[in-house]
């Protein structure tokens, strides 16, 4: 149904989940239904398939049977993104649930190296999420995530996914070509713009900084309209996909409307020009176009 629901809406790019994500574990899927899965994918022309994580899952915790349980969800996770060929999984860093943040940043180190290490054979990698920061979870700050990067044994299994409402609430005032500039110049130095696997384009409910996560339609939040513009047209991510988390009824037509919000956008602002040094190889040729950013997920 996501590939159904996704052509239904004019996307090109298609977010999903390979197991309920509101459950610990889930049925694999036998040969019937994943000859089902790719017939459906290559009726619907969609042209990129990325996984998100469940929701359950959360390896920031203390020592606890739910952080054990969580490891082992992961781990099948990408075993079923291994069988359906989802090059990724987005993944929230988790929540230190009060253990601080050193001490979260270390337990998500120990179980992703667990996780790739049971799953060394699978090509998945896991995108790392920004977050807004609400609580006590980890992400809202990019260091976060490059610490993670500095310390995993197979870092080449990781990528990042940055969320634009995320990045507004955590405080990074994205609403400005300078502005998107910076929170770029960040990633570009402590993880590098080619471990930039994806984005989620959502506005915000939520304040800047306000670390509040809460997403909108495209030009009706806090970010508004006119940043998109220059987000959209960024050259640097060209064949980078994305997609829209925003609030939705059964006919979608929220989707249709903020997709052709975006649509209208590109090639509408001036292209931000690159202006940071880079840290890891990072030549990324990149930039947002019609046929590859504009999505539904």
């Amino acid at each position: 149904m996501a590939l159904q629901r996704a052509k239904q809406i004019g996307g090109e790019v298609c977010q999903i989940f390979v197991k309920n994500n509101m459950q610990w574990f889930g049925k694999q899927p036998d040969e019937a239904s994943l000859a089902l899965y790719r017939t459906g994918l290559a009726e619907s022309k969609i042209k990129y398939v990325f996984g998100h994580a469940g929701y359950l899952i959360n390896l920031a915790a203390p020592e606890s049977e739910n952080r054990r349980i969580s490891i082992r969800s992961l781990i099948q996770e990408i075993e079923f993104a291994t069988l359906l060929e989802v090059p990724f999984l987005v993944l929230h860093p988790g929540a230190h649930l009060g253990g601080g943040e050193e001490a979260g940043l270390t337990q998500v180190v120990s179980g992703l190296d667990e996780v790739l290490a049971a799953t060394k054979k699978s090509p998945v990698r896991i995108a790392l999420e920004n977050t807004a920061g609400q609580g006590s979870c980890l992400g809202h700050r990019i260091a976060h995530l490059a610490a993670i990067f500095d310390h995993v044994d197979q870092p080449n299994r990781l990528g990042i996914c940055l969320d634009t409402a995320h990045f507004f609430a955590a405080g990074y005032d994205i609403r400005t070509p300078e502005g998107w500039e910076a929170a770029l110049a960040e990633v570009a130095r402590l993880i590098g713009l080619r471990q930039i696997l994806a984005f989620h384009l959502n506005d915000s409910k939520a304040k800047l900084g306000s670390r509040v996560d809460r997403h909108e339609h495209i030009g009706k939040g806090l970010i508004g309209k006119k940043a998109f513009g220059h987000i959209v047209n960024d050259r640097r991510f060209k064949r980078t996909p994305g997609c829209i988390e925003t609030p939705k009824s059964k006919d979608l037509h929220e989707d249709v409307l903020n997709l052709k919000t975006l649509r209208s956008l590109v090639d509408s602002a001036v292209p931000v020009k690159r202006s940071h040094p880079a840290r890891r190889t990072d030549t990324q040729d990149s930039g947002l176009n019609r046929a590859d950013f504009l999505t539904g997920g």
